[in-house]
Protein backbone atom coordinates (compact mmCIF):
# COMPACT_ATOMS: atom_id res chain seq x y z
CA UNK A 1 0.00 0.00 0.00
CA UNK A 2 1.58 3.52 -0.56
CA UNK A 3 -0.87 7.16 0.50
CA UNK A 4 0.77 10.29 -1.25
CA UNK A 5 0.51 12.90 1.68
CA UNK A 6 1.66 15.19 -1.16
CA UNK A 7 -0.56 15.95 -4.25
CA UNK A 8 -2.38 18.75 -5.74
CA UNK A 9 -5.67 19.56 -8.24
CA UNK A 10 -7.52 22.38 -9.14
CA UNK A 11 -11.32 22.45 -10.13
CA UNK A 12 -11.65 21.34 -13.64
CA UNK A 13 -12.72 24.89 -14.58
CA UNK A 14 -9.53 26.41 -13.07
CA UNK A 15 -7.04 23.82 -13.89
CA UNK A 16 -6.13 25.16 -17.22
CA UNK A 17 -5.59 28.79 -16.26
CA UNK A 18 -3.80 27.17 -12.81
CA UNK A 19 -1.28 25.57 -14.74
CA UNK A 20 -0.63 27.93 -17.42
CA UNK A 21 0.17 30.67 -14.69
CA UNK A 22 2.55 28.24 -12.60
CA UNK A 23 4.27 26.28 -15.57
CA UNK A 24 6.72 29.20 -17.06
CA UNK A 25 7.98 29.63 -13.27
CA UNK A 26 8.09 26.03 -12.82
CA UNK A 27 9.87 25.19 -15.56
CA UNK A 28 12.25 28.24 -16.30
CA UNK A 29 13.48 28.29 -12.90
CA UNK A 30 12.95 25.16 -11.25
CA UNK A 31 12.89 22.44 -14.49
CA UNK A 32 9.78 21.08 -13.19
CA UNK A 33 8.12 19.38 -15.97
CA UNK A 34 3.95 18.45 -15.24
CA UNK A 35 3.09 15.37 -15.33
CA UNK A 36 -0.47 16.18 -15.67
CA UNK A 37 -3.41 18.68 -16.52
CA UNK A 38 -3.81 19.92 -13.03
CA UNK A 39 -7.31 17.71 -13.09
CA UNK A 40 -8.07 15.57 -10.22
CA UNK A 41 -8.79 13.15 -12.69
CA UNK A 42 -5.35 13.76 -13.75
CA UNK A 43 -3.75 12.91 -11.10
CA UNK A 44 -6.14 10.06 -9.34
CA UNK A 45 -4.95 8.23 -13.02
CA UNK A 46 -1.17 9.16 -13.00
CA UNK A 47 -1.04 8.12 -8.94
CA UNK A 48 -3.32 4.92 -9.53
CA UNK A 49 -1.14 3.82 -12.66
CA UNK A 50 1.73 4.19 -10.07
CA UNK A 51 1.02 2.20 -7.58
CA UNK A 52 -1.28 4.75 -5.24
CA UNK A 53 -3.61 3.58 -3.16
CA UNK A 54 -4.91 7.31 -1.86
CA UNK A 55 -4.23 10.61 -1.91
CA UNK A 56 -3.65 13.91 0.18
CA UNK A 57 -4.70 16.82 -2.03
CA UNK A 58 -2.90 19.86 -0.44
CA UNK A 59 -4.80 23.05 -1.12
CA UNK A 60 -3.89 26.36 -0.92
CA UNK A 61 -5.34 29.91 0.23
CA UNK A 62 -2.97 32.19 -1.16
CA UNK A 63 -5.58 35.02 0.24
CA UNK A 64 -8.26 35.43 2.16
CA UNK A 65 -10.58 35.71 -0.02
CA UNK A 66 -10.02 32.45 -1.65
CA UNK A 67 -10.49 30.55 1.73
CA UNK A 68 -14.25 29.01 0.84
CA UNK A 69 -13.60 28.31 -2.56
CA UNK A 70 -10.89 26.80 -1.60
CA UNK A 71 -12.44 24.97 1.47
CA UNK A 72 -15.53 24.27 -1.16
CA UNK A 73 -13.27 22.21 -3.87
CA UNK A 74 -11.29 20.32 -0.48
CA UNK A 75 -14.92 19.31 0.85
CA UNK A 76 -16.30 18.35 -2.96
CA UNK A 77 -13.11 15.80 -3.08
CA UNK A 78 -14.67 13.56 0.11
CA UNK A 79 -16.58 11.91 -2.57
CA UNK A 80 -14.04 10.49 -4.07
CA UNK A 81 -12.52 7.48 -1.64
CA UNK A 82 -9.37 8.17 -3.74
CA UNK A 83 -8.31 11.70 -2.17
CA UNK A 84 -7.56 12.88 1.51
CA UNK A 85 -8.05 16.66 0.96
CA UNK A 86 -6.99 19.09 3.00
CA UNK A 87 -8.46 22.70 3.55
CA UNK A 88 -6.49 26.14 4.15
CA UNK A 89 -6.76 29.04 5.71
CA UNK A 90 -4.73 32.67 5.76
CA UNK A 91 -2.85 33.71 8.25
CA UNK A 92 -4.88 37.54 7.59
CA UNK A 93 -8.67 35.57 7.79
CA UNK A 94 -10.74 36.96 10.03
CA UNK A 95 -12.74 33.38 9.67
CA UNK A 96 -9.97 31.27 10.71
CA UNK A 97 -11.89 29.83 13.33
CA UNK A 98 -15.06 29.36 11.50
CA UNK A 99 -13.44 28.08 8.40
CA UNK A 100 -11.79 24.90 10.72
CA UNK A 101 -14.63 24.55 11.88
CA UNK A 102 -16.73 24.10 8.63
CA UNK A 103 -14.15 21.41 7.82
CA UNK A 104 -13.83 19.41 10.68
CA UNK A 105 -17.39 19.09 10.32
CA UNK A 106 -16.85 17.90 7.30
CA UNK A 107 -14.33 15.25 8.04
CA UNK A 108 -11.11 16.83 7.13
CA UNK A 109 -8.08 16.42 9.18
CA UNK A 110 -5.59 18.80 8.53
CA UNK A 111 -4.96 22.15 6.04
CA UNK A 112 -2.09 23.53 3.89
CA UNK A 113 0.11 26.51 4.34
CA UNK A 114 2.43 27.96 1.96
CA UNK A 115 4.53 30.96 3.34
CA UNK A 116 5.91 31.85 0.27
CA UNK A 117 2.49 31.71 -2.06
CA UNK A 118 1.01 34.16 1.33
CA UNK A 119 4.95 35.95 1.12
CA UNK A 120 4.83 36.03 5.33
CA UNK A 121 7.54 34.11 6.99
CA UNK A 122 6.82 31.25 9.47
CA UNK A 123 8.25 33.08 12.25
CA UNK A 124 5.76 35.60 11.79
CA UNK A 125 3.32 36.19 14.85
CA UNK A 126 0.15 35.93 12.51
CA UNK A 127 0.76 31.96 12.31
CA UNK A 128 0.46 31.34 16.01
CA UNK A 129 -3.56 31.94 15.70
CA UNK A 130 -3.92 29.19 13.34
CA UNK A 131 -1.63 26.70 15.34
CA UNK A 132 -3.53 27.16 18.37
CA UNK A 133 -6.56 26.22 16.56
CA UNK A 134 -5.46 23.33 15.00
CA UNK A 135 -3.90 21.95 18.40
CA UNK A 136 -7.62 22.57 19.88
CA UNK A 137 -9.55 20.96 17.32
CA UNK A 138 -6.85 17.82 17.25
CA UNK A 139 -5.82 18.78 12.98
CA UNK A 140 -2.60 18.67 11.55
CA UNK A 141 -1.00 20.95 8.73
CA UNK A 142 1.30 20.24 6.23
CA UNK A 143 3.61 23.65 5.07
CA UNK A 144 5.92 24.23 2.51
CA UNK A 145 9.68 23.79 3.45
CA UNK A 146 12.71 25.38 1.97
CA UNK A 147 12.81 27.03 -1.92
CA UNK A 148 10.29 27.60 -4.17
CA UNK A 149 9.75 28.58 -7.90
CA UNK A 150 7.59 31.29 -6.99
CA UNK A 151 9.91 33.08 -4.15
CA UNK A 152 13.66 32.47 -5.49
CA UNK A 153 14.96 34.98 -4.23
CA UNK A 154 13.87 34.65 -0.27
CA UNK A 155 13.06 31.60 2.25
CA UNK A 156 9.75 32.02 3.81
CA UNK A 157 10.11 28.78 5.61
CA UNK A 158 13.80 27.38 6.79
CA UNK A 159 14.17 24.62 9.14
CA UNK A 160 15.26 27.03 11.64
CA UNK A 161 11.75 28.44 11.73
CA UNK A 162 9.93 24.86 12.03
CA UNK A 163 12.10 23.92 14.74
CA UNK A 164 11.14 27.19 16.70
CA UNK A 165 7.46 25.95 15.59
CA UNK A 166 7.68 22.90 17.53
CA UNK A 167 9.42 24.36 20.54
CA UNK A 168 6.95 26.66 21.15
CA UNK A 169 3.65 24.40 20.21
CA UNK A 170 4.97 20.87 20.90
CA UNK A 171 1.77 19.39 20.41
CA UNK A 172 1.19 20.49 17.03
CA UNK A 173 0.99 17.79 14.03
CA UNK A 174 3.17 19.92 11.68
CA UNK A 175 4.80 18.56 8.43
CA UNK A 176 7.77 19.69 6.93
CA UNK A 177 7.23 19.70 3.18
CA UNK A 178 10.18 18.55 0.51
CA UNK A 179 12.10 16.55 3.35
CA UNK A 180 11.37 19.14 5.44
CA UNK A 181 12.83 21.95 2.96
CA UNK A 182 13.90 22.11 -0.60
CA UNK A 183 17.22 22.79 -1.60
CA UNK A 184 18.00 22.84 2.67
CA UNK A 185 19.13 19.09 3.26
CA UNK A 186 22.20 19.90 5.52
CA UNK A 187 20.48 22.33 7.34
CA UNK A 188 17.41 19.90 8.02
CA UNK A 189 19.98 17.49 9.21
CA UNK A 190 21.05 19.82 11.51
CA UNK A 191 17.77 21.75 13.15
CA UNK A 192 15.37 18.87 12.32
CA UNK A 193 15.98 15.67 12.75
CA UNK A 194 15.26 14.16 15.93
CA UNK A 195 12.99 16.91 16.71
CA UNK A 196 8.70 16.11 16.99
CA UNK A 197 8.13 17.48 13.30
CA UNK A 198 7.18 15.30 10.86
CA UNK A 199 8.62 15.45 7.09
CA UNK A 200 7.28 14.27 3.75
CA UNK A 201 9.31 12.93 0.87
CA UNK A 202 8.12 14.88 -1.85
CA UNK A 203 10.02 15.82 -4.87
CA UNK A 204 13.21 14.05 -3.73
CA UNK A 205 13.99 12.12 -6.86
CA UNK A 206 14.66 15.24 -8.27
CA UNK A 207 17.72 16.64 -5.98
CA UNK A 208 21.01 14.03 -6.85
CA UNK A 209 23.48 16.83 -5.56
CA UNK A 210 21.75 15.94 -2.18
CA UNK A 211 21.06 12.40 -2.58
CA UNK A 212 23.43 11.30 0.47
CA UNK A 213 21.85 13.77 2.93
CA UNK A 214 18.15 13.13 2.08
CA UNK A 215 19.21 9.47 2.42
CA UNK A 216 20.90 10.67 5.98
CA UNK A 217 17.33 12.28 7.22
CA UNK A 218 15.41 9.52 6.12
CA UNK A 219 17.68 7.24 8.11
CA UNK A 220 18.02 9.25 11.19
CA UNK A 221 14.61 10.75 12.26
CA UNK A 222 11.89 9.42 13.92
CA UNK A 223 10.48 6.35 11.79
CA UNK A 224 6.97 7.36 12.88
CA UNK A 225 7.02 11.07 11.73
CA UNK A 226 8.24 10.64 7.94
CA UNK A 227 5.47 10.13 5.45
CA UNK A 228 6.03 9.39 1.43
CA UNK A 229 4.74 12.39 -1.18
CA UNK A 230 5.34 12.92 -4.92
CA UNK A 231 4.12 16.63 -5.33
CA UNK A 232 2.08 15.76 -8.35
CA UNK A 233 1.92 17.16 -10.77
CA UNK A 234 5.53 18.43 -10.79
CA UNK A 235 7.40 15.09 -9.74
CA UNK A 236 7.05 11.44 -11.44
CA UNK A 237 5.24 9.24 -8.97
CA UNK A 238 7.38 6.10 -9.94
CA UNK A 239 10.93 7.72 -9.35
CA UNK A 240 9.64 8.99 -6.20
CA UNK A 241 8.57 5.34 -5.18
CA UNK A 242 12.30 4.19 -6.34
CA UNK A 243 13.50 6.96 -4.14
CA UNK A 244 12.07 5.10 -0.95
CA UNK A 245 12.59 1.83 -2.24
CA UNK A 246 16.05 2.38 -2.27
CA UNK A 247 16.67 4.43 0.73
CA UNK A 248 19.35 2.51 3.02
CA UNK A 249 16.46 2.15 5.83
CA UNK A 250 14.67 -1.11 7.18
CA UNK A 251 11.90 -2.89 5.52
CA UNK A 252 10.01 -2.10 8.38
CA UNK A 253 10.68 1.78 7.98
CA UNK A 254 9.79 1.60 4.25
CA UNK A 255 6.50 0.97 5.24
CA UNK A 256 5.54 3.78 7.78
CA UNK A 257 6.59 5.70 5.47
CA UNK A 258 4.93 4.74 2.65
CA UNK A 259 1.60 4.19 4.34
CA UNK A 260 1.58 3.27 8.24
CA UNK A 261 2.39 7.12 9.31
CA UNK A 262 -0.01 8.34 7.03
CA UNK A 263 -2.83 5.75 8.06
CA UNK A 264 -2.14 7.35 11.93
CA UNK A 265 -2.14 10.88 11.11
CA UNK A 266 -5.43 10.56 8.56
CA UNK A 267 -7.06 8.65 11.46
CA UNK A 268 -7.69 5.51 8.71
Amino acid sequence: MIIDFHTHSFPDSLAPRAMASLIPTFTAIASFSPQTDGTASGAKKLLSEAGVSRAVVCNIATNARQEPKVNDYAISLLNDGFFCPLGSVHPDSENIESELDRLKAAGIKGIKLHPDYVRITLDDDRYDKIFAQLIKRDMFVVVHAGRDPISPDKIHATPEMFRAVIEKYPSLKIIAAHMGGFAKAEDVYRHLVGTGVFIDTSLSSLRDSEKEVLYKILSDHDENKILFGTDTPWSIPTREIEFIKNAPVSEEKKEKIFYKNALSLLGI
